[in-house]
């Protein structure tokens, strides 16, 4: 019987022990959307839904040689790049992305946890910028990564979004999603530039503390879409649908004592109170 090609995702983040964010979230994300999940560790995490304890780099070597035994194996049909810790990883990540012609790259530049613990050298965003951003077929910052990244301070007045979405792309990234969720903006805006313009993106915003992975969550689930063969207009507004029922639905779940995950499997698992059935 003739089978029908797999979808293949990878991710090139951290781990976190706690489960909600990084190379779990990615894995969550990519298998709640249809698709196989290879990944890339490049930073290991002591945390937990309070914030991070330690962190430890993996040897960029290493890290090269997990992105070339991927390369030579599997078709991977879309790329998420999230923490990075250190410009030698960087550095190797930009040289492992030469196993991978053609696939497009979803770049998240992880900087800080939810909790605010820092996650990337500050030496490092530099590299960050010249070696990778350009590389990237969709750039994800959030508004501090974005300011960082552009050299300018924080801004989250609704009315300046736009701008800095457009000068984000002017870095050389193919588009550009600025995620706004700490925005000013009544609703959960995001702002999408890319070379036909600029359109904004919104949400209901919804109050809740189960924030914990929300960013890796949404580029993930960008390069899930991607993998299986969406454009990107169609994949990042398929994957604001997806985060944004996954926030909803985290008051669903009660993991840990500080800022929760998101709900990644929130249209598989049965409701609040529903047991499971056996056959």
């Amino acid at each position: 019987m003739k089978r029908n090609k797999t979808a293949i995702a990878l991710t090139v983040a951290g781990s976190d022990s706690s489960g909600g964010a990084g190379i779990q979230a990615d894995i969550k994300t990519f298998s709640a959307l249809g698709v196989y999940g290879a990944s890339v560790i490049t930073a290991l995490t002591a945390q937990n839904t309070r914030g991070v304890d330690e962190v430890m780099a993996v040897p960029p070597e290493f890290v090269l040689a997990q992105m070339r035994a991927v390369a030579c194996d599997l078709p991977v049909g879309a790329i998420k790049i999230g923490m990075l810790a250190t410009g030698e990883i960087v550095e190797a990540v930009a040289t492992g992305l030469d196993g991978f012609p053609d696939v497009p790259v979803v770049l998240d530049p992880v900087m800080a946890a939810t909790s605010g613990d820092l996650l990337l050298d500050e030496d490092a965003v530099g590299l960050l910028r010249e070696m990778l951003v350009p590389r990237a077929t969709l750039l994800t910052p959030n508004l501090a990564e974005g300011a960082a990244l552009l050299g300018e301070p924080l801004e989250s007045r609704e009315q300046m979004l736009e701008g800095r979405a457009e000068r984000l792309l002017a870095l050389g990234p193919g588009a550009v999603l600025l995620t706004g969720g700490e925005s000013m903006a009544e609703t959960a805006l995001d702002i999408f530039a890319c070379a036909d313009g600029i359109q904004r993106i919104e949400a209901p915003r919804h109050d809740t503390a189960n924030t914990h992975g929300t960013g890796c969550t949404l580029s993930s689930a960008v390069a899930a879409e991607l993998a299986k063969g969406a454009s990107l207009e169609r994949a990042v507004k398929l994957a604001k649908m997806y985060v944004t029922a996954a926030i909803i639905a985290a008051d669903e779940i009660r993991i840990g004592q500080g800022r929760g995950p998101v709900h990644h499997f929130h249209a598989m698992w049965p409701e609040p109170g529903e047991g499971r059935t056996g056959a």
